[in-house]
């Protein structure tokens, strides 16, 4: 099953992979328990990434513990979760017959779409994850995302956003994610709710798409000048421009 037709027109089918901030304990849960393709990547995912950790990050997911609601925000366990889980589950439907004209990532996400298009291995996308949270959490001050249900517009019209945060993305014209620090998101969040403007913390402990994070900058990208690349396999699309490190 390559492309879907519809009213005689062929359309692509495209995989998007995310990145942080959708986390939370137990997530694909079910689907471990009752796919067995899912169950058998995850299992190996899990095998390459405890040689980093020293540990299972499965055992970190599925926590009896946990509860869905409790916050999952450790950047060493959520990051490659993130990616555990996008990556079994690409593969379980390339297995069952569907198969992805085109791979796309956001951010972290980015890593995903480049190990399922070929464009790096499976191992370096997984390493190149991993050494990500550990440069962060080593080089960068604490942070955070907001999500704010509202016209990005806001932004630039309100002073106290522009002084205390950094537009991190706009993902509809309702819809727009600030990066600060967690004093400054804290004032950004009363001011939002003095305004009855939904909003949500993401449940990070780093302002990813800020400056707050380009500390971290100069001995990741060493990191990455280790890595090879590849011609993708399918066709990678990438909002990242073509230059290099």
């Amino acid at each position: 099953m390559q492309s879907k037709y519809v009213s005689g027109k062929t359309l692509p089918v495209v995989f998007m992979f995310s990145g942080q901030g959708s986390q939370y304990y137990h997530m694909g849960g079910e689907l471990f328990e009752k796919n067995d393709i899912f169950k058998r990547e995850m299992r190996l995912l899990d095998t390459l990434a405890a040689d980093f950790l020293g540990e299972s990050a499965l055992d970190r997911v599925y926590d009896r513990n946990r509860r869905k609601d409790d916050t999952f925000d450790c950047l060493r366990y959520t990051h490659p979760a993130l990616f555990m889980q996008q990556y079994a589950l690409a593969r379980t439907l390339v297995k069952t017959g569907i198969k992805p004209d085109f791979v796309m990532g956001t951010s972290m996400g980015e890593f995903v779409s480049a190990a399922i298009s070929g464009t790096l291995s499976l191992g370096d996308s997984l390493r190149a994850v991993l050494q990500q949270a550990e440069h962060l959490e080593k080089y960068c001050p604490p942070g955070g995302m907001l999500t704010i249900l509202h016209h990005p517009k806001l932004y630039d019209k309100t002073p106290l956003l522009r002084e205390n945060s950094e537009m991190a993305g706009i993902n509809f014209d309702s819809h727009f994610i600030v990066s600060g620090t967690p004093e400054g998101l804290k004032r950004i969040s009363y001011f939002l709710w003095e305004k009855n403007i939904a909003y949500l913390l993401l449940p990070l402990g780093i302002a990813f798409h800020s400056s707050l994070i380009d500390s971290a900058g100069p001995s990741y990208r060493a990191f990455l000048r280790e890595l090879s690349f590849n011609e993708p396999q399918r066709f990678l699309l990438s909002p990242v421009p073509g230059q290099g490190c």
